[in-house]
């Protein structure tokens, strides 16, 4: 090893004579060289000057051909690359020259820029370049800022001429009502399309205008903000006034969507409308576009809403015309030959078909709320929508418009005046389900497919049940007095056309007590059709067994009346009478059973005729004739009311009436009047 060492160091001592011998004679050439070094770089630097002065006397030229050929960025580069060097020397004659040609190429070079940048083809990237190279040639930029927006704008207001052409189309085609095609041939878009149309041509022209104009007004390395804060001004107004069309083009498109009771197609527009305008906000961070769009969602989403309402109440009155004509076309009255327009039949086709129509919509409207929906997740749409929309809007605003028309129906607006008595009764139970179980089951339909917890904010079901209870009880109210009026009125007239003091003996039953009794039995069966039958107290005695106490009442009644001088006014005896007899309130409240209607028919019939008979003065036969008239309807009357003695208690106030308003009170033989009435 110590060999090897002392071998290493002889190495060294060589290498180290052979380095000093190099740099010796590495000086030696630079000792030699140094004059000729410096002249070589004085020409090189000689040379370099001379290439600068001959680019700048061949700049003109070289400008000048850079416009023929339309290379207007390497012109630009050129004038760049000059411009210091000339302004420099520009007290020199020849550079003041060349300056001078130089400034009126650029003024034409500036021209043609401008030219370029005024064409309407011009692409909005060329756009772009164009005005990069006017900046770079020291033009306003104020004054470009305009002209950029201003040519850009040509282009964009295509894109919006051409929805308002498809808007205008679709309006022409409304007009017309002539299918799809119009008098030019044009086919106007769908929602979908017209969407995709505006997000495709203007919505991406309007980004790329704003990303441009970031770039070459915003984004450049410059220490001027108050041109900043100017262009940034200018922008948002150029970019809001053509946003603020472009939303009012969508609003009425969206309006004109209504032909369609399907939601796919426009929510799938409303969608990819409201996903483009949220990607807008982060290209111009001033500007909220996505709350304006939303508006239009929601507005989109109401007006959907309302259109459904409009048809369900459409759809209402066609049930209600629908029923009106299969009454006219049958006498519910008679006999029943077709089966599907008999009240029970006819109220289930109405509630089954609006129940069915209202689900339909429900279903349809949950498109709105799809999981693949951006905007139905948003809160400010979701819980304004399902609550006050959907529930508030449509379920609960059409049951009370159905409970509305029913209430007309008693105050007699319009052509509801001359509804037929069936209608009412039909309606009557309709609202009387709606009560017991229909609003129930609807409320709870729309809370579970739109999810609605708070029921706090919103009408609850037993205030629409009270609602429904309260105009199903005017409802039967008004049909027991328009049926108990018309009964009335064959009644009142029977007394008053007749002469009962000059009538002969009577023979038989008056035809309008015969009509009274056919009209009762068909009032029944329609009712019994509708309602359960209700409960009647236990009568006492059969209607036969009844007929010979009623007649053997009137004998007793009669022995006193037969004789002229009476040691008791006959009137206060009546007075007496009517102390000791329960009183009879006649229009009561109707329960909703065929017993209670009944009665309260019967109750308003018969009051009408007492107060008939106590106007009238009545001869002998025409007192018989009441006894036997009166007796035909107790025989058949007491099956139909809750209490039989009813019946009794306003008949015997019927035939005492007459007695005191005859002048000749002689009775009829109790079985001469069975017989009469028998053989009636």
């Amino acid at each position: 090893m110590k060999t090897d060492f002392k071998k290493m160091e002889d190495e060294m001592d060589r290498l180290a004579t052979n380095m000093s011998a190099i740099t010796e004679f590495s000086g030696c050439i630079s000792a030699a060289l140094q004059d000729r070094r410096q002249q070589i770089t004085k020409l090189s630097g000689v040379h370099t000057l001379l290439k600068k002065l001959q680019f700048l006397f061949e700049l003109p030229a070289r400008l000048q051909k850079c416009i023929e050929q339309e290379s207007y960025s390497q012109a630009v580069r050129y004038c760049a690359k000059s411009r210091k060097v000339l302004h420099q020397y520009q007290h020199m004659p020849s550079f003041h020259g060349i300056q001078e040609d130089v400034k009126q190429i650029v003024q034409q070079l500036s021209f043609k820029l401008r030219e370029q940048f005024r064409q309407k083809n011009s692409s909005p990237k060329q756009l772009a370049e164009c005005v990069d190279l006017l900046l770079q040639l020291n033009e306003p930029a104020e004054e470009l800022c305009e002209e950029f927006l201003s040519y850009a704008r040509q282009k964009i207001d295509e894109d919006l001429a051409r929805l308002e052409q498809e808007i205008r189309l679709l309006e022409a085609q409304g007009a017309a009502s002539k299918g799809p095609v119009v008098a030019d041939g044009s086919v106007p878009m769908d929602i979908l399309e017209f969407v995709d149309c505006g997000c495709n041509g203007f919505l991406s022209n309007i980004c790329l205008v704003i990303a441009s104009y970031n770039d070459m007004f915003l984004n450049r390395q410059h220490e001027d903000e108050q041109l900043d804060a100017i262009a940034v001004k200018k922008l948002v107004h150029f970019v809001n006034e053509l946003m603020k069309q472009y939303f009012d083009y969508v609003r009425q498109r969206v309006h004109l969507e209504h032909s369609t009771g399907d939601n796919t197609i426009l929510v799938r527009s409303l969608d990819r409308f409201h996903r483009r305008l949220q990607a807008m906000n982060k290209l111009l961070p001033d500007t909220d576009f996505s709350r304006a769009g939303t508006e239009i969602v929601s507005k989109a989403a109401r007006d959907r809403v309302s259109h459904y309402l409009l048809s369900l109440m459409q759809h209402l009155s066609d049930c209600l015309t629908d029923i009106r004509q299969s009454l006219a076309s049958q006498n519910l009255v008679g006999k029943q030959e077709d089966r599907s327009a008999n009240p029970s039949a006819l109220l289930r086709k109405m509630s089954s078909s609006l129940t069915d129509q209202i689900k339909c919509v429900l279903s349809n409207l949950q498109t709105f709320i799809d999981s693949d929906i951006t905007f139905a997740m948003k809160p400010y749409f979701h819980s304004t929508f399902c609550m006050h929309d959907v529930r508030e809007g449509l379920v609960v605003a059409f049951i009370r418009h159905i409970l509305k028309v029913s209430n007309e129906f008693c105050d007699g607006c319009g052509d509801k005046i001359s509804a037929p008595p069936a209608l009412l009764l039909i309606l009557s139970r309709f609202c009387h389900d709606l009560e017991q179980s229909t609003i129930g089951y609807l409320l709870t339909l729309v809370d579970d497919q739109f999810l609605l917890d708070d029921s706090s904010k919103v009408t609850s079901s037993t205030e629409l049940r009270n609602e429904a209870k309260d105009a199903a009880q005017r409802l039967l109210n008004h049909y027991v007095q328009v049926q108990g009026l018309t009964i009335s009125q064959m009644l009142r007239k029977s007394v008053e056309t007749r002469d009962c003091l000059s009538s002969i003996e009577p023979r038989n039953v008056r035809a309008v007590m015969k009509r009274v009794i056919e009209d009762v039995t068909g009032i029944d069966s329609l009712v019994g059709q509708l309602y359960e039958e209700g409960i009647r107290t236990e009568r006492t005695s059969d209607s036969t067994r009844r007929s010979y106490t009623y007649s053997n009442q009137r004998q007793a009644s009669r022995s006193q009346w037969s004789y002229a001088p009476s040691t008791m006014d006959n009137s206060l005896m009546s007075n007496i009478q009517k102390l000791f007899s329960e009183k009879i309130e006649i229009f009561s409240k109707v329960e909703f059973n065929k017993v209670s209607v009944l009665t309260g028919i019967i109750k308003i019939s018969l009051k009408t005729f007492l107060e008939c008979v106590r106007l009238k003065t009545f001869g002998r036969y025409g007192l018989q004739q009441i006894q036997v008239d009166t007796h035909y309807l107790q025989l058949y009357l007491w099956r139909f009311v809750s209490d039989e003695n009813l019946v009794h208690l306003l008949l015997d106030e019927i035939v005492g009436s007459a007695i005191h308003r005859c002048l000749d009170p002689v009775t009829m033989e109790p079985s001469v009047i069975e017989l009469i009435c028998e053989r009636g």
